[in-house]
């Protein structure tokens, strides 16, 4: 019986000495859940100062369970606790990834240690039913249909990009919609569980503010708003207005018209100008032009060198028996150096035809009739002294 006792004592103080040792490290302060939806963020804050000399080597193990479980014989074993964060020098533990049940209700439970040393666990009971934070909606967009605003809601999502109305089948929301430029104005609110809701009552072309929030009654639950969407009613065109446009386009595509007309017509008028002048040629111009001999073509040269004849004065007197002297015809003549010789051959052969006036039948020699005739260097003078009455015939 000695020997017993003396065993239980012992016994007993190594249990002591073992919580002794085990609780030396203080234990997480400040546990809480962040919440929104269905992530579920685990954190807590640790003092260093309650434990200087191991401050640096400290980590933290985060587990959960089932509440139910705890309530059966067999959650007495540590098998059924379940850890996601295990030696995690963090003060965060996402849970989010685990996918708790949103209508279960759940332990989790956190502790510090240190080496062999660790600190007592801190659990936490968690039901997101009850505590999960709802979150707005995660899209709104407003829009205007027949002067009247549409706002289309998309559900706050989960972790996996599901809905929430999966998990809160009487969640709705509440609306508040507000004139722009009234900042004093009370702003109109409407409740609905429908995703697309037409705001009624409002005024065409004006510009109207609207936000949303998600509300479940069961838990009181409410969402922060979502952020501020400001658009402009439409409405009818009045009639005036319709008419008004109308005149409008028709007076700029009258007035487009009849620019390119104008422009059209302006260059048409410049092409033909330019091409048809409306001043004619002179006669002897188009007479030059087109020989009618060769054919209709124009020409601009001349395929046989002629010899230019420049006249400052000719004058031609009438026949008259009592004119004794004839007045001096000055001719002046430019010939180039390649047709002098032909000149020459030329002057010959027009002085041995008829002039139209005279013939050669029957007559002296032409030097009788023209008198004296001299031919020069050219730019040089010619004089001719015609002694017939009144009538000249120069040939060159």
């Amino acid at each position: 019986m000695e020997l017993l006792a003396v065993f239980l004592r012992v016994s007993a103080l190594l249990l002591c000495w073992s919580a002794v040792v085990c609780s030396e490290l203080p234990v997480p302060e400040n546990v809480t859940i962040q919440t929104l939806n269905m992530n579920y963020v685990l954190k807590w804050d640790w003092d260093a100062a309650q434990a200087p000399d191991v401050a640096r080597g400290v980590t933290f193990t985060a587990q959960y369970l089932a509440m139910f479980k705890k309530k059966l014989k067999k959650t007495k074993s540590k098998q059924d606790w379940k850890t996601l964060c295990e030696s995690t020098p963090e003060h965060i533990c996402d849970f989010s990834s685990v996918q708790l049940h949103y209508l279960g209700v759940w332990l989790l439970r956190l502790r510090a240690q240190s080496g062999h040393m660790v600190s007592p666990w801190v659990e936490k009971e968690f039901c997101p039913d009850r505590d999960a934070v709802i979150g707005p909606p995660s899209v709104v967009n407003v829009t205007p249909v027949k002067g009247l605003l549409q706002v289309a809601i998309t559900d706050p999502l989960t972790f996996t990009n599901s809905s929430m109305k999966e998990h809160l089948p009487n969640m709705y929301y509440f609306i508040e919609y507000w004139k722009k430029s009234s900042s004093t104005q009370k702003p109109n609110n409407l409740t609905s569980s429908n995703n697309l809701v037409i705001l009624p009552e409002l005024e065409s072309w004006t510009w109207y503010c609207v936000r949303v929030q998600s509300k479940d009654n069961y838990y009181k639950k409410t969402s922060a708003f979502s952020p501020i969407y400001c658009i402009q009613t439409d409405g009818q065109i009045p009639y005036w207005q319709i008419v008004l446009y109308f005149l409008l386009s028709l007076g700029l595509s009258f007035l487009v018209c009849l620019i390119f007309f104008m422009c059209s017509f302006r260059a048409v008028k410049v092409v033909k100008s330019t091409f048809f002048p409306s001043v004619p040629l002179p006669s002897h111009i188009q007479e030059y032009l087109f020989d009618s001999s060769t054919s209709d073509t124009p020409r601009l040269l001349s395929t046989e060198p002629e010899m230019e004849i420049c006249s400052d004065r000719l004058d031609l007197l009438p026949s008259d028996p009592e004119v004794t002297e004839v007045p001096e015809i000055i001719l002046e003549v430019h010939l180039s150096p390649e047709t002098s010789q032909q000149s020459r051959r030329t002057h010959s052969r027009h002085s041995s035809c008829d002039s139209g006036v005279y013939s050669t039948e029957g007559s002296g020699p032409r030097q009788n009739e023209l008198g004296e005739v001299r031919e020069e260097k050219p730019g040089r003078k010619i004089r001719a002294d015609e002694a017939d009455e009144g009538v000249q015939d120069v040939s060159v």
